[in-house]
């Protein structure tokens, strides 16, 4: 992606003149022109609320592309700009537990939305509930809930909006279910587990080649090859965020190939139409 994610910090200082004294006052943190300063985690976030927001909203995006929201380490400059953030939208990846604290603190006035409220995550704790676009519909739900809490003024604007994205997502599941279909029941190897949503409501089986976080050992790669000719899987796909080393291993012994899909991908509904139609492809093959 080529846009810029860290968005320029906007002023919130305004002057005003305090009964009593001369000292500035500050305007409530991250309004400026109208729009409300908006920060996400991650690139499909950004999406989401941008679809309800529109252009009463301005979004930062605190995950860069190509970085892993597994080990991401907020940079001082993001820092500081939560000081002029309304709202920040949480998806409990990784890096998020361990910083959520710290994020906190940095604006005691910004309202904290946990978008994954009312979701029960495979395994208790796994974080990409943004790959399904079912449970998509309750994250923007909780936005949505956000919003009218920061800005009740603008309710029947992001009620419009709300409808009409869940109008959307409705038709994006039936059309990923669709390009799906002949591949129904296939199961794929993927680097880092990232599909399990994903693959949960299209019938699918991932295999991950990544163990608990990290690189297979020999012994793990050998039984992966093995589980992998057993299956008689010839592709594996892999996300540019991680090294595709362990995934090429496989694929030279399988005689299969590694192919890229990415989790993180800003333009998300397109993105999810992208890998859709790469997993038919190499669960056909």
């Amino acid at each position: 992606m080529k846009a810029r994610i860290l968005l320029i910090p906007l002023s919130v200082l305004a002057l005003a003149i305090i009964v009593g004294g001369c000292t500035p006052s500050p305007q409530p943190a991250g309004v400026a022109e109208g729009k409300m300063q908006i920060v996400v985690s991650i690139l499909p976030q950004a999406y989401f609320v941008e679809r309800l927001g529109g252009d009463k909203v301005e979004i930062t995006v605190m995950v860069p592309p190509g970085a892993s929201p597994a080990t991401y380490e907020p940079t001082g400059s993001q820092m500081r700009d939560l000081a002029q953030a309304r709202m920040y939208v949480r998806i409990r990846v990784p890096f998020e537990e361990a910083w959520m604290d710290k994020i906190a603190t940095a604006n005691k006035d910004m309202l904290i939305v946990d978008s994954t409220e009312g979701i029960e995550r495979i395994g208790g704790k796994n974080p990409h509930i943004w790959l399904s676009p079912r449970l998509v519909k309750i994250q923007v739900e909780n936005i949505y809930a956000g919003l009218l809490q920061v800005d009740p003024a603008n309710k029947d604007f992001y009620a419009r909006n709300k409808e009409e994205f869940l109008k959307e997502l409705d038709a994006l599941d039936k059309e990923l279910a669709e390009t799906l279909a002949g591949v129904k029941g296939g199961r794929f190897m993927v680097f880092h587990p990232a599909w399990s949503y994903f693959a949960r409501d299209y019938g699918l089986e991932q295999i991950p080649v990544e163990i608990e976080g990290k690189e297979p050992s020999a012994a793990e790669l050998a039984e992966l090859i093995e589980t992998a000719q057993a299956n008689d899987i010839k592709v594996i796909f892999v996300q540019p965020q991680f090294s595709s080393k362990s995934a090429e291993t496989i694929a030279k012994q399988i005689g299969g190939q590694v192919m890229f899909v990415d989790p993180l991908a800003r333009d998300w509904a397109n993105n999810l139409r992208v890998v859709a139609k790469t997993f038919a492809q190499g669960l056909s093959e």
